[in-house]
């Protein structure tokens, strides 16, 4: 078993050092990092054991890397997706191509008709559901009522995804969003 364990934070340790850039492989991790990451590792409800987490984890981090700079702010993103894209059944890559075709994973952006955030969810959602201090920049926020949205429009679409996409961006009856998506989303295949 401690064989095992030591394996695989090996494993971790050199998939790690393999995605620095050369010029910060030479500096010692940074602790708040390195704490986030164990941290994110430890909570991992939606992945099928920790070894899992930190393989997904680390790999995905090194694909949105240039999108998002604060490594906090990317773990935060990516574990949080990956919990709510399990909660609705979807695949993960899924969500992140969403994510980045509609703000390259950038939590404050706001569209030219309103939308917000990480999966641009539009303002008026939160009338609709009672919930109006809630704020879409936030992470947890955004992503949730993202994800159920798409849930809600792929139910409704009769499982059509090309579809579901459609109706999701306001481009009901088109086919050039949800071909977007698509091509973003095996930037994140595993």
């Amino acid at each position: 078993m401690l064989i095992r364990k030591t394996a695989r934070q090996l494993l971790t340790g050199l998939i790690l050092l393999c995605l620095l850039p050369a010029s910060l492989q030479a500096q010692e991790a940074d602790p708040l990092l390195r704490q986030a990451l164990k941290d994110a590792f430890a909570e991992s409800d939606s992945f099928n054991d920790r070894f899992d987490a930190e393989v997904w984890l680390t790999d995905m981090s090194g694909r949105t890397s240039r999108y998002i700079d604060d490594d906090l702010e990317r773990i935060e993103i990516l574990r949080t997706l990956h919990a709510e894209a399990r909660r609705v059944d979807l695949p993960p890559s899924l969500i992140m191509g969403l994510m980045h075709t509609e703000s390259l994973f950038d939590r404050f952006a706001v569209s030219v008709v309103g939308a917000q955030g990480l999966m641009q969810v539009m303002p008026f959602w939160k009338k609709e559901i009672g919930r109006e201090q809630d704020n879409l920049t936030n992470i947890q926020t955004n992503i949730r009522y993202g994800s159920t949205i798409l849930k809600h429009y792929l139910e409704r679409s009769k499982g059509n995804l090309t579809e579901a996409l459609a109706r999701y961006n306001g481009s009901y009856g088109k086919t050039w969003y949800p071909e977007k998506v698509f091509r973003n989303q095996k930037r994140y295949m595993e």
